[in-house]
């Protein structure tokens, strides 16, 4: 590969990087919300054929990290056709920081630990994922985890009203 032809493939290698969105989904341990929202959004992205957003989740905590997500979870986010099986459980990392273009908290409480990690500059980065839900009645994700199956649900029917407002904020930013 001649030097001319092989600037203008690293130039095109890094407007591609520039182009990909990356959004990392967070809360405590990464087995219920987080892995739940990462799900939420890739189908939804999946099935209006976006393939120029990364979607990875995360815990402030590092109670599971290998862990698939809660079976409840998974059972829930099944019957509506949304696959969590290939998911497994992982803490946040300083990386990471640097690497998403948003991350997107459940909670106050996993908001106030990211920002007590974040690097200086990277602020902006951190929301609460419900911030996309338009017609929002809560601010956050409640956590499902001591609650019964209704709480997953409740879960789901939260993410996918914020995942359609978090699409069209990736469709106005536009490739």
């Amino acid at each position: 590969m001649t030097i001319d032809r092989q600037s203008a493939t690293l130039a095109s290698l890094a407007l591609t990087r520039r182009e990909l969105m990356r959004i990392l989904f967070v809360c405590m341990g990464n087995i219920c919300r987080s892995p739940s929202a990462e799900g939420v959004f890739r189908h939804l992205l999946a099935a209006h054929g976006i393939d120029t957003v990364e979607v990875d989740s995360a815990g402030t905590h590092d109670y599971h990290v290998g862990d698939p997500p809660d079976r409840r979870a998974v059972a829930a986010a099944a019957r509506r056709g949304i696959d969590l099986s290939g998911l497994r459980a992982r803490s946040i990392e300083p990386e990471d920081f640097e690497r998403f273009d948003l991350i997107l908290a459940m909670d106050d409480d996993n908001l106030r630990e990211l920002r007590g990690r974040v690097p200086a500059g990277r602020e902006r980065s951190l929301r609460l994922v419900m911030e996309f839900a338009d017609a929002a009645t809560r601010r956050t994700v409640p956590d499902p985890y001591y609650g019964g199956p209704h709480g997953f649900e409740e879960v789901l029917d939260l993410l996918e009203e914020a995942a359609q407002g978090l699409l069209d904020h990736v469709r106005q930013r536009g490739p």
